[in-house]
């Protein structure tokens, strides 16, 4: 048997892939011309019959509608179109994801489906004209941090923030951070690894697309959690990854911002009555500039009730906001 024929039922195969689904079928006249013109490979009906039974004894989910003239169609996929929809939009819209990279993932995505379906794969999202990170290492970076997560071994790295000049601008002159790594996270728009920080000798997260380029992965084992760690406990406690002094917060909110509430804290957050008109929270979060902010958005309809420092911070801040503007 030459080539040719030893290649023909996955040619058989790439045509029912590419060109058929659903709405759309191949007779098997129509293959073996495709066969002979593309690929110069004379065959007939009873062998390209034989090769679709092969494929469907291999567990591919081949539809044979009878006719004068059967017709065939690959209908069982991996994905079907309704997931590939959502994978892309979840791709265009994932800032974290730099845009040639993410337009080379929508293009792979595309190829899960048949060529006429294609086109349906064009996507009318637009999420508030999103800005996509550019890190191009990015993948590398978080395949690191990955490995290094199941091997339990610490990594080094260095990280950057901008200047006013819009550069990018190595934190600390340069210093290289040893990080026990623990777990990636996905918050909001951006991947977080969270871990032991041996800079500030405790648990703390980086934004996985600010690290200057892949880290070095150590011989070194990395630091296990301390015995009391709880990780759910902690992300509930951060406000998109930002670290600060996590402490138990009430707040005095009015009734129409329970949503806001529960997507923040979850189902599980501490309500109790306040008013007619307000309700009471009882969170435990970290506390700082992100947290007060998020506060002052609700336009007087979240306030700070207790601890004290934490009113006073909060105050001081908002006077400070304010004494900007008049300045």
């Amino acid at each position: 048997m030459d080539l040719k024929a030893k290649l023909r039922p996955f040619y058989v195969a790439k045509m029912l892939y590419e060109q058929t689904d659903e709405d759309h079928y191949l007779t098997i006249a129509q293959i073996m011309e495709q066969l002979e013109k593309e690929y110069g490979i004379s065959t007939s009906r009873g062998t390209v019959g034989d090769d679709i039974k092969a494929l469907q004894e291999l567990g591919a989910e081949i539809e044979v509608i009878p006719s004068t003239q059967k017709r065939f169609s690959l209908i069982g996929r991996r994905f079907d179109l309704p997931e590939l929809k959502t994978l892309i939009d979840a791709v265009e819209s994932a800032k974290f994801i730099p845009k040639k990279k993410s337009t080379a993932l929508v293009e792979k995505l595309g190829s899960l489906t048949s060529q006429h379906n294609t086109e349906k794969l064009v996507r009318n999202v637009d999420v508030e004209n999103r800005l996509k990170a550019d890190n191009e290492k990015i993948y590398y970076i978080m395949e690191a941090l990955n490995d290094a997560i199941n091997t339990s071994k610490k990594v080094s790295f260095q990280y950057f923030t901008y200047n006013v000049r819009k550069e990018q601008k190595l934190k600390y002159d340069g210093y290289t951070y040893v990080f026990s790594p623990y777990k990636l996270i996905w918050n909001g728009d951006y991947y977080y690894v969270v871990g032991f920080s041996e800079k500030h000798k405790g648990i703390g997260s980086f934004r996985v697309d600010r690290i200057v380029r892949c880290p070095k992965i150590l011989d070194d084992d990395a630091v296990q959690p301390p015995k009391n760690f709880d990780m759910n406990v902690y992300l509930n406690s951060m406000f998109r990854m930002y670290n600060g002094q996590r402490k138990q917060i009430e707040l005095v909110c009015s009734n129409d911002v329970m949503d806001a509430i529960i997507d923040k804290f979850g189902k599980e957050v501490t309500v109790l009555a306040n008013d007619m008109q307000s309700f009471r929270a009882i969170v435990n979060t970290a506390v700082g500039r992100v947290f007060y902010s998020w506060v002052f958005g609700f336009a007087g309809k979240v306030t700070i009730k207790s601890p004290e420092d934490v009113k006073k911070s909060y105050a001081i801040m908002v006077k400070q906001a304010a004494q900007a503007l008049i300045e």
